[in-house]
């Protein structure tokens, strides 16, 4: 058995009470952590992710974004509706032109701490 082997595996048989029962007072409810998980997976999408990162840089149509990402509208449009879904992305109407942007600052910072983490050497 090799080295990092035994780092992987917890050989002790202690219950650590007090570190169960601090982390379990800080835990958030139930429902936010299914919450949580439900946004990390719309994050789980190349083309959703493509179109988050395009959408931090400027507000788009969804012309502007299928041209970009050379896709269908339709297949953006499908994209952007899951986007909108979990509240990572806003609309705001001009005449017959509907603009997308990201929903607020928390988003991008989701997006930039993401991207930093993925970049780390």
């Amino acid at each position: 058995m090799g080295k990092n082997q035994e780092i992987d595996r917890c050989n002790c048989t202690v219950i650590h009470e007090n570190v169960i029962e601090k982390v379990k007072e800080q835990m958030p409810p139930e429902e936010s952590l299914y919450d949580l998980a439900e946004l990390f997976k719309v994050f789980g999408d190349t083309t959703r992710i493509k179109i988050l990162c395009a959408l931090a840089e400027a507000e788009m149509c969804v012309c502007d974004i299928a041209a970009l990402l050379n896709m269908t509208q339709s297949s953006i449009s499908h994209q952007l509706r899951a986007l909108k879904q979990a509240r990572l992305v806003k609309f705001r109407r001009d005449g017959k032109v509907v603009y997308y942007s990201l929903d607020d600052d928390h988003v991008q910072s989701i997006f930039k701490l993401g991207l930093v983490h993925v970049n780390e050497k």
